[in-house]
């Protein structure tokens, strides 16, 4: 039976952070990834000759994190950094929504109101006791910052759009991490900068785990785990269709739903409980490959009740069109439960069920534009954080021995993301060594 220090279920990046540091720690580790190659939600395909994320990602200049990792791989200069354009969709009208001064000619609300927005921006940046918040709802708290203008043009549209049915659920904690995080990532005149892996997500797991085997650990991809079970003579067993694994511990890193199928039957029913208490909205990635652009803007908020998705994101506003051979890439992103009939449409479906909200929103948009269209979906991808999530978010260890859990779900206050799957890979990767060692004295 193949034996480790560590394996780890769940090829994302929080399991590959922290794989990665154990193998740098001399620890032995074997990864487990279901899917055919690593990276989680940040996983692509092919588009001609390169790869792209089948979900929009980048990161912001202020994630010391991923940026981190990269150069911890030797892989820094791989990162590019830009500056982006936003904007929002509003009563039928396009509003730029990158700078300050775009903000202050922002006419849907009223002039007062948009000082009291730029106002109690700046003044979120400087909250820092996110306790005080989580008591309180996500709507009541923009009420009482923007006011009632503001928060129903700006704020209240992306609530809804987010979270849908939830959207009055969700704590305040939730938005101002949006808020303050997006403020710390402004150049100079306020422009916000974002940054991008050359290549892809996609190849920044795939080179984390080509270091985690040049270390000695062991990648397996396609292959899922089954259940896990603690030994009588100490150790941890893993089971997958390929057969048994032992390891001295593992570390879960799955959505808690799997997590708790792994662990059925091996703890207490309000253990299991607790795992499949916190709720999850599901999302829908349509990707279009088009030959030309549809506007020129990078990430488009979408504040209308009548359009089905709640962002419009031209990856080629940011990436060059020679990236993709050419071709001009769209993402349409929808959050939503897994019975919505758009989760189990296939891509033609869902591309027939955009069209004609494509053709509201860019009334010269032409279905012959597409050249090619893909659609992805993710059953766990947003947490929905309610209030007083902190009582209810799973700890790192677990009733087992020796089995621990680091999920998007754990990071709170912060939100998912690539930046915080990296930091609790490392964090975790820290704990486990620990345990190991005091186990070794």
């Amino acid at each position: 039976m193949t034996s480790a220090d560590c394996i780890v279920i769940g090829g994302g990046f929080t399991g590959l952070a922290a794989a990665l540091d154990l193998s740098e720690r001399g620890r032995s580790v074997i990864v487990l990834e279901k899917d055919a190659a690593l990276g989680g939600l940040a996983g692509t395909f092919r588009v001609g000759d390169t790869e792209l994320e089948k979900f929009y990602h980048h990161w912001f200049t202020s994630d010391r994190h991923v940026a981190a990792i990269a150069a911890q791989i030797g892989r820094e200069s791989n990162i590019v950094t830009r500056s982006s354009r936003t904007g929002m969709y509003y009563s039928g009208n396009f509003f730029r929504l990158s700078t300050p001064m775009d903000l202050l000619r922002f006419q849907a609300i009223p002039l007062a109101s948009r000082i009291r927005t730029g106002l109690a921006t700046l003044a979120i940046r400087r909250i820092k006791n996110w306790r005080s918040l989580e008591g309180v709802t996500a709507q009541d708290w923009l009420r009482s910052l923007f006011g009632r203008a503001a928060t129903e043009v700006i704020w209240e549209p992306l609530l809804k759009g987010k979270f849908g049915r939830f959207a009055g659920e969700v704590s305040a904690v939730w938005f101002w991490n949006k808020l303050s995080l997006r403020g710390g990532s402004r150049g100079r005149g306020g422009t916000e900068m974002l940054a991008y892996y050359r290549g892809g997500f996609g190849a920044l797991a795939r080179h984390i785990g080509e270091c985690v085997e040049q270390l000695g650990g062991a990648i397996h991809t396609g292959v899922a785990a089954k259940w896990v079970r603690t030994l009588d003579g100490g150790g941890v067993q893993v089971s997958t269709a390929e057969g048994a694994l032992q390891a001295r511990s593992v570390l879960i890193t799955t959505p808690l739903p799997h997590a708790a199928n792994l662990l059925e039957g091996a703890v207490s029913g309000s253990y299991l409980q607790s795992l499949r208490r916190i709720k999850y909205l599901a999302n829908v990635c349509l990707v279009l490959e088009m030959d030309r652009s549809l506007s020129d803007v990078y990430w488009l908020n979408v504040n209308d009740p009548g359009f089905p998705f709640v962002g419009v994101i031209e990856q080629t506003n940011f990436e060059s069109t020679q990236t993709y051979g050419g071709r001009h890439i769209v993402y349409l992103s929808k959050y939503l439960p897994e019975d919505d009939p758009l989760y189990a449409m296939d891509a033609s479906q869902a591309f027939a069920f955009a069209t004609p909200h494509l053709q509201r929103m860019f009334p010269k948009f032409d279905p012959g534009w597409v050249r090619a269209c893909h659609v992805w979906r993710a059953q766990y991808a947003q947490p929905i954080v309610e209030r007083h999530y902190s009582s209810l978010m799973p700890g790192f260890t677990t009733p087992l021995p020796n089995v621990f859990l680091a999920t998007m779900a754990q990071v709170y206050p912060e939100d998912r993301g690539t930046n915080y799957a990296v930091r609790e890979g490392r964090l975790a990767a820290e704990k486990i060594h620990a345990v190991l060692t005091a186990g070794e004295d």
